[in-house]
């Protein structure tokens, strides 16, 4: 019997505290890089260095330098990034009462946010064109009209699907009973 309250009390010693969840692995070709700066009492800047996280440091600094992005690991444009998307997304908003519930939602809604970013939204740094237009994916400005009608992260097969189902709903129930009436044989 005392066996068996160790037991049982060993078991409640490992439950106790938050559940441990295996160790989360990125990808094999993931590759980040970190900005490390190091500041005086008066938080004057004196050293900026930098290293890899994931991957060779000198993969991701020739990655950087392919994008045309660079010279070197820069936080500069993730940051931005991060300032723009949290002043534009409320459910990325700190402190606010516009959070989603489920992760889900939150996903779809930087999806949607994403991608009327770069195909609906004339960037200032880029002489009036969006980042679709820069990369040559569109050749003018979308509406958000054009964006709905027309999904860009889809196959082809798949929007020619769509297209069919559309055009579908939008026919009359009147076209569709003349169209599959029976002509009379005489």
């Amino acid at each position: 019997m005392l066996y068996v309250l160790l037991n049982v009390s060993a078991t409640a010693a490992l439950l106790r505290g938050r559940l441990k969840y295996p160790r989360l692995k990125p990808p094999p070709d993931f590759q980040a890089g970190v900005v490390e700066k190091l500041r005086d009492n008066k938080g004057n800047l004196l050293k900026v260095s930098s290293r890899a996280l994931f991957g060779k440091k000198k993969d991701i600094v020739k990655r950087i330098q392919d994008l045309g992005i660079g010279q070197k690991i820069n936080p500069s444009h993730m940051e931005r990034l991060n300032g723009t998307i949290r002043g534009q997304q409320a459910r990325l908003i700190r402190r606010t009462r516009s959070g989603s519930h489920l992760e889900e939602m939150l996903q779809y809604s930087i999806w949607l946010w994403r991608d009327l970013y770069n195909w609906t939204r004339v960037h200032y740094s880029l002489p009036d064109e969006t980042p679709a237009m820069a990369l040559s994916l569109s050749d003018e400005v979308w509406t958000v009209l054009k964006y709905v009608l027309y999904p860009v992260h889809v196959s082809d097969f798949k929007r020619q699907d769509w297209a069919e189902q559309r055009n579908s709903v939008l026919e009359s129930a009147v076209d569709v009973y003349k169209r599959n009436k029976a002509l009379p044989i005489s």
